[in-house]
């Protein structure tokens, strides 16, 4: 199975880690530090998955980005990747499909964006 895949983190290590690693698994990658605009990502690359962090650096946060992301587009399945599961209090993270909390072991990252890529095949068929 292939997909395309939007990954957006601030931390350049958690990029290219994913970006290997999904690549690594069939996906085609795009990513993104935060700093782009998402609406402009998302027109650009067509993805079939976002992996989006929720804590960005300076003022942004990806649960903004998320709302963003549903103004647009109702369908596209986002996964929100973070270090802290306070974001479980914040009810902009409703409008996430899925969640990942942060680990060196991608096996849950990995499984949620095939979960994810599934869903959106399914959609798109």
């Amino acid at each position: 199975m292939s997909g395309k895949i939007l990954v957006v983190d601030d931390e350049k290590h958690i990029r290219m880690l994913y970006q290997e690693e999904l690549e690594g698994e069939g996906y085609v990658v795009a990513v993104s530090d935060g700093e782009d605009d998402i609406l402009a990502l998302l027109e650009k690359h067509a993805p079939d998955v976002v992996v989006l962090d929720i804590k960005l650096g300076g003022n942004r946060s990806g649960l903004d980005l998320l709302q963003e992301i549903r103004g647009k587009d109702q369908t596209v399945p986002v996964i929100l990747s973070t270090a802290y599961d306070s974001f479980q209090h914040d009810l902009k993270s409703i409008a996430a499909d899925y969640y990942v909390v942060k680990s060196v072991d991608l096996g849950e990252l990995k499984s949620k964006v095939a979960q994810a890529m599934a869903k959106a095949l399914a959609g798109a068929s």
